[in-house]
């Protein structure tokens, strides 16, 4: 018998100052038996950062066709590709291919190794982004994860704030295409 994915109710404040982006978002998220809590948090996060009306969750675990997140227009025609992890360089042609824009958030400590291998797909893909997100941030994320979550988001001049009622953190993220 297979086991069914965890559900989490959340809803998310997001005020986005750097984009003039302000909305509350009440999002229902599977969280797949295979996914950790910390990548489960992380799209939630990774929502916040790209919120917007048509952003969606994919069904990523275990389909390769969807990504983590996806933005469409109007047409169907894939505006937004967006990876959580370590995709390999087939896996990133591909979405560029399909997607006007398409943005990779790697965490965990495997992301330098997989970076050192990946760099050179910025070459042949110009249409593509990658960002990193600690361990230790995705951890805090973790610590924030309850059934049902009131959070929220703050988003000016690059700064990350995330949180809950009583428990704020931030979180950096660093552009893997530009050396900080």
């Amino acid at each position: 018998m297979a086991l069914k994915p965890t559900i989490y109710k959340t809803s998310l404040e997001i005020s986005d100052i750097d984009r003039g982006y302000y909305e509350t978002h009440h999002l229902t998220v599977a969280c797949h038996p295979s996914e950790t809590i910390e990548r489960m948090m992380l799209r939630i996060l990774i929502f916040a950062l790209n919120a917007d009306d048509r952003l969606e969750f994919g069904i990523d675990i275990g389909d390769t066709d969807e990504p983590a997140l996806w933005k469409k227009d109007l047409t169907g025609a894939i505006d937004l590709w967006i990876e959580i992890g370590q995709p390999d360089e087939k896996s990133i042609l591909r979405a560029c291919g399909r997607a006007k824009n398409v943005i990779v958030y790697s965490y965990g400590r495997a992301t330098a190794p997989w970076w050192g291998n990946i760099s050179r797909v910025t070459d042949r893909a110009k249409n593509f982004i990658a960002y990193e997100i600690s361990a230790k941030s995705a951890e805090a994320l973790a610590s924030l994860a309850e059934r049902t979550m009131k959070l929220h988001c703050v988003i000016n001049e690059g700064d990350i704030s995330f949180g809950n009622d009583t428990v704020e953190t931030s979180i950096p993220v660093l552009n893997l295409l530009k050396p900080q």
